[in-house]
């Protein structure tokens, strides 16, 4: 029998027995939709991150300070207070280097009009807006006259905006941080969150003024560096790492920060997503083994109900290997339909948590080519032993077979 016509009799054969075929492809339909869900979930949860650390900024690299002791104890890294403003404008003349934003925060209540709202304040320069890629919705960023003058100006993100109450007719009115009067200047456009915290409720004021007002001394949280090319990014790492090293006093075996750059970020994050991808793969391919243990059930099943058949068959000229190939051709057949109907439910689940995470639909076409690859095994593999029980059955006992 030619392929094509072995084809018709499995669809023929299937059709005898719809809910029957239905029932025994629903365990392949699972398997090759939740495989291609949570595939393109974890494509989608990567894509999502790689553009928030993208978003952090360009070419970013950014310098925290190193970890303190408390007696026996070893506090978090960041904890230690090692960075200074001087380090920020020691960077800054460093080659490779386009801009430098140190930033120092705190925590404080803001107040607008009858509005109120506790946020962080981020004393910071001019230069942030460029570092961190964010862009104006109303009004501007403080300028370098407000930090020289250590002016009382502020600029809210969008989120922080919301809560108050105040829009682009806002600008120009004075508000209140920490009981201390302020200029608002400017709100920011809305950027999204950056892991658990949100890029867009802040509050921005010159650090000189933050630290006149509500820090002291000259300390930093860290310092934002971007670079001017990404084929510098490596070099001016280490220009820099040298030059903190010489200005701290360390040797590279107790250095008092750390530098890190968007690169190691997305190289970490991706390695994580990687193996969450290949873990949720491997989940869902049980299921799809568990469809095709029903399919070998089934198959197995119908080889009884069809000795007689077989009998016949064979009494009548067909060979061992047709009746082979026809059994195995019907489990082909219930796993690559049961594969399509899966894909086509699994795109359908991914589109819709897609949306709802944000991310919007992530298609790959290589999971669809993989995901019918996997129902086309499992065909193959729990289709043998039924086809290979129906092609060595004797003809005489399967005619006296009832």
């Amino acid at each position: 029998m030619t392929a094509l016509e072995l084809i018709r009799l499995a669809i023929s054969r299937l059709g005898t027995s719809r809910l029957r075929a239905v029932l025994t492809m629903l365990g392949v339909i699972i398997g090759v939709g939740s495989i291609v869900a949570l595939v393109a979930v974890a494509q989608g949860a990567t894509s999502g991150i790689t553009d928030r650390i993208q978003g952090l900024g360009t070419n970013l690299l950014t310098v925290s300070p190193g970890a303190t002791r408390n007696g026996f104890t070893r506090l978090a890294l960041g904890s230690a207070t090692t960075l200074t403003t001087e380090d920020a404008q020691a960077i800054a003349a460093a080659s490779g280097v386009a801009a430098v934003a140190p930033e120092l925060s705190t925590q404080k209540l803001v107040i607008a009009g009858i509005q109120n709202t506790t946020t962080s304040i981020i004393g910071t320069t001019p230069a942030y807006l460029e570092v961190r890629t964010y862009t104006m919705w109303q009004g501007s960023f403080f300028n370098q006259a407000a930090l020289d003058g250590s002016l009382r100006v502020a600029v809210l993100g969008s989120t922080t905006a919301d809560n108050l109450g105040l829009d682009g007719s806002s600008i120009g009115q004075t508000i209140q941080i920490g009981g201390i009067p302020f200029h608002l200047v400017g709100i920011m456009q809305p950027k999204g969150s950056s892991g658990i915290t949100s890029q867009d409720d802040q509050v921005l004021i010159p650090i000189s003024t933050a630290q006149h007002y509500f820090v002291g001394g000259d300390k930093v949280r860290s310092i934002s560096v971007s670079v001017a090319s990404a084929s510098q990014i490596d070099a001016t790492q280490g220009e820099l790492t040298a030059l903190l090293e010489q200005r701290h006093g360390t040797n590279g075996t107790n250095d008092d920060f750390t530098i890190t750059s968007q690169a190691q970020l997305l190289s970490t994050f991706s390695s994580i997503t990687g193996l969450l991808t290949v873990l949720l793969g491997g989940i869902a391919s049980i299921s799809l083994v568990v469809g095709g243990i029903g399919i070998m059930n089934i198959m197995l099943v119908s080889v009884r109900e069809r000795t007689r058949e077989i009998g016949i068959r064979k009494a009548i000229g067909a060979r061992s290997s047709d009746i082979l190939f026809q059994f195995l051709v019907e489990a082909l057949v219930l796993s690559l339909l049961g594969g399509v109907i899966g894909i086509v439910v699994g795109l359908a689940a991914s589109l819709l948590i897609g949306q709802i995470a944000g991310w919007g639909f992530i298609f790959n076409p290589l999971t669809v080519v993989v995901a019918v690859g996997f129902s086309l095994v499992v065909g193959v593999v729990f289709g043998v032993w039924p086809a290979r029980a129906a092609a060595r059955l004797d003809p005489i006992a399967s005619l006296r077979y009832e």
